[in-house]
């Protein structure tokens, strides 16, 4: 720990006291919006540095101002994370390449966003007849095996979206398939991929054309989409 005269609990020290003070700023700007008096306060620094460092870090926009003037978390954070790999992405691109070879169809991970599902992974059928969803792609979560198993878990959203009946078999099954539900010629399966926790954050699925699927692909393929959402779930897995 550091030893020194302003708060820096929880923080090691890096020996280099300009860095340490300004992340012991941040530290309590990302706690809660503070005055300079709050920061001061929080942080245990003199006054003069604490503004000295505060401004400093408010000119690389790594601390902002609120709507009263108390400083808070900068724009260029949120930034800097969201440059940063997404560990759902990361997890599932190899498991996604498994289940297309396993199953010879187009593999996607599917997250819920708002009123629709958005594809952040996918692993293309690289011949033959296929059917492709660009990653970004936003498609609703009024059809589709994905968009069941996004809402099969969350009583808001069965609530909302497909009849009651059928997500409740989903929920039975562990995995939900369609056809011709979202696209005509179309089928797909999905599975449920959970956090550590348990809570269905994402779904992994197949799409392609019906004469290659068939009538109940999720008899076929279900199997392979459940062991590639365990194998996910694993990886995310500390």
């Amino acid at each position: 720990m550091l030893r020194c005269k302003y708060r820096c609990v929880g923080q090691t020290s890096s020996g280099i006291g300009v860095v340490d003070k300004s992340v012991t700023i941040l530290a309590a700007v990302a706690a809660a919006p503070r005055t300079l008096a709050a920061l001061v306060e929080a942080t245990g620094l003199p006054r003069a540095t604490a503004h000295r460092l505060a401004v400093a870090l408010e000119a690389h926009r790594l601390i902002g101002r609120d709507v009263e003037g108390r400083f808070v978390v900068g724009a260029r954070l949120g930034e800097f994370a969201a440059a940063l790999p997404d560990p759902l992405v990361s997890a599932a691109s190899p498991v996604l390449v498994w289940v297309r070879d396993e199953c010879g169809e187009s593999a996607q991970l599917y997250r819920r966003d708002g009123s629709e599902r958005v594809c952040v992974a996918a692993a293309e059928r690289s011949t033959g007849l296929r059917t492709t969803v660009p990653v970004g792609s936003r498609l609703p979560l009024t059809a589709g095996s994905g968009a069941q198993v996004l809402c099969a878990w969350d009583p808001a959203l069965a609530e909302t979206y497909f009849n009651a009946r059928l997500l409740a078999e989903v929920r039975r099954r562990g995995w939900a398939q369609s056809v011709a539900q979202r696209e005509a010629g179309v089928a797909s399966v999905s599975a449920p991929v959970r956090s550590i926790s348990g809570d269905v954050v994402a779904a992994i699925s197949i799409s392609g054309p019906i004469e290659r699927l068939g009538r109940t692909p999720g008899q076929r393929f279900a199997p392979v989409l459940v062991a590639g959402a365990r194998r996910i779930a694993s990886a995310l897995s500390p």
